[in-house]
């Protein structure tokens, strides 16, 4: 099969690129799950943007100061400025495209408090918000199906990469398990995060990191792996996010003597500080036994919001906790912990999307990049929250517009079909005839154990080396792994050993950053390294696997234009 463009991904940075190719080149979008079921409709609160219409004196200076201090100075200064100047307009179009945003009382795009931003400017729809923007999207890519093919459920193998330049996908039909690929001039890979590595997490089944690992192993370097968000209002012992909107909107965070503890860690903007902030405070009081009855979570206490503000504002969440905990948050306090949200890191690329190869940033032909599995560096170490949806949406739309200029000029590049999938066919035969006793249920729930508390919310070189340790030793049980359904028809055993694959490969990056940073900013925190050290870590890290497996690592420096790194207090 032949494209001008494959991308892939279906959430909001992937559709909103096709938006800006459809009806002008032939455009393929490849995804895991159906595209309304895209993990970026499970996002809650907002999108940020300083329209001011809460707050008249809120600017896109305001907002791009505030995510730069969020960042803990990790963020790349030049591209957040892009972010927050175009993030008026985004949220503009989005409601001319559909999106259903809630109302102020004079009828304009409301807004709320959300953590770290010294403005009200999330723009939300309810507690739906990424929901609501998705399948505006999805609705608008549907009038393009003359020139926009779906392959819905389709999972990505591998990353076709030759002598510098992007040629297309290797994928396999999870329907029929057979072998695909498609040749293109441009590549765009928008695959969302990886929080499934982890044990309690936010994050849909489907986040496994495919499309890090894919550019990964074609030796293109990954970005600040080490730099992982923990939100910190996960539903107690399965992570589901209750939104920062709950906080937003005057929720109160409570330990189990019944205080509100975030006076004690951030006195200024209490249960509003940034995310790493706040989830480092809940886990000190549980870790110190002021957890809910001595046990691993505290209390997220909206009761006093009323009943028709929680109706109107945050019906979700009431209904998450009622269908998964059995509690009315109007009746009582929700049981929260840290919970693994975000990757600030991924495959690195400039402002065009375009994936840069080293420190200098060279480009990857016809090789693009943008959402989660993305890093510009608007983020750096920690995000605020809304700045995700908003990242999505801006850079989504900057790389459709990079790629129809890109391509116009480009041509197909040779491809040898019958050998990409005779390689793809080896390695998946090699799973499924292996008899091997290995259990891949077993290896993935170690991993996420080990991830979650030796390698969260808290590190430092004994347990990361612990972690090192263990994630080495599943790696070499991984090749020994036993797949008792031999099938090709809706294999999802396979599926999820090719994901346990991945989720192995980066993990390791993961934990060999956290390693090598020996410091402590935004949400990679090192109590062995309790302060941040500009004059030796003001610098990202790309981790690179050498043809032999072995990973090394080199950095560049971070992008300062116009504020000086400087003590976060809050």
């Amino acid at each position: 099969m032949t494209h001008d463009v494959v991308i892939v991904g279906a959430g909001l940075a992937g559709l909103n690129a096709a938006i800006q190719l459809a009806g002008k080149v032939d455009v393929a979008i490849v995804t895991k799950v159906y595209p309304s079921r895209s993990h970026s409709g499970a996002a809650q609160g907002g999108v940020a943007a300083a329209v001011a219409n809460l707050e008249s004196d809120d600017t896109p200076e305001l907002h791009m100061y505030d995510t730069i201090k969020g960042s803990d100075y990790l963020g790349d200064q030049d591209a957040i400025e892009i972010m927050v100047n175009e993030a008026p307009e985004t949220v503009i179009e989005m409601e001319r495209l559909g999106c259903v945003f809630s109302r102020d009382e004079e009828g304009r795009i409301a807004q709320r408090a959300f953590g770290g931003h010294s403005r009200k400017r999330s723009c939300y729809a309810a507690d739906r918000t990424g929901h609501s923007l998705l399948h505006a999207l999805f609705e608008q890519s549907m009038k393009h199906d003359a020139n926009l093919t779906v392959y819905s459920e389709y999972f990505l193998l591998s990353l076709i990469y030759k002598e510098g330049v992007a040629r297309g996908v290797v994928m396999m039909n999870i329907l029929t398990g057979d072998i695909e690929v498609i040749r293109a001039k441009a590549v765009l890979f928008a695959t969302g995060g990886y929080g499934r590595a982890f044990e309690i997490t936010s994050n849909a089944f489907a986040n496994t990191g495919d499309g890090i690992v894919a550019a990964y192993r074609q030796g293109i370097p990954l970005q600040d792996m080490e730099c992982v968000q923990f939100h910190p209002t996960g539903l107690y012992g399965v992570g589901i996010l209750v939104s920062e909107a709950a906080r937003g909107e005057g929720g109160y965070l409570l330990n189990g003597k019944g205080e509100r503890f975030m006076e004690k860690y951030a006195p200024s903007k209490m249960e509003l500080a940034p995310r790493d902030i706040v989830s480092r405070s809940e886990q000190t009081e549980i870790n110190e036994g002021r957890g809910i009855n001595g046990e691993n979570y505290v209390h997220i206490d909206l009761r006093h919001l009323g009943r028709e503000t929680i109706l109107e504002r945050l019906p979700q969440i009431r209904q998450l906790g009622i269908d998964f905990l059995g509690i009315d948050c109007i009746e009582e306090p929700l049981p929260i912990q840290p919970t693994a949200h975000y990757s600030m890191g991924g495959i690195p690329v400039n402002h065009d999307c375009q994936v840069v190869v080293d420190q200098s940033g060279t480009p990857a032909r016809g090789f693009f990049s943008a959402g989660e599995c993305a890093c510009v560096s608007v983020h750096g170490a920690n995000r605020l929250g809304t700045n995700s949806l908003l990242e999505a949406l801006v850079f989504g739309k900057r790389a459709g517009k990079a790629i129809l200029k890109y391509v116009q000029s480009a041509e197909f590049e040779d491809v040898n079909e019958n050998e990409e999938i005779a390689n793809a066919r080896k390695s998946l035969d090699d799973l499924l005839s292996s008899a091997s006793t290995e259990s891949a249920n077993e290896i993935r729930t170690s991993l996420k154990e080990t991830m979650m508390w030796k390698c969260g919310v808290f590190r430092d070189k004994e347990k990361l080396e612990q972690a090192l340790e263990t994630v080495l030793e599943l790696s070499a049980r991984y090749k020994n792994i036993r797949i008792a359904d031999k099938g090709k028809v809706f294999n999802t055993e396979l599926q999820e050993a090719l994901e346990l694959g991945n989720l192995l490969e980066f993990s390791e990056v993961i934990v060999r950053g956290a390693l090598a940073r020996e410091e402590s900013r935004g949400a990679h925190f090192r109590t062995d390294f309790p302060k941040r050290d500009d004059e030796q870590w003001m610098k990202h890290t790309l981790a690179y696997k050498g043809p032999d497996g072995s990973l090394q690592f080199k950095y560049k420096p971070v992008i300062i234009t116009r504020y000086q790194p400087e003590e976060r207090k809050y």
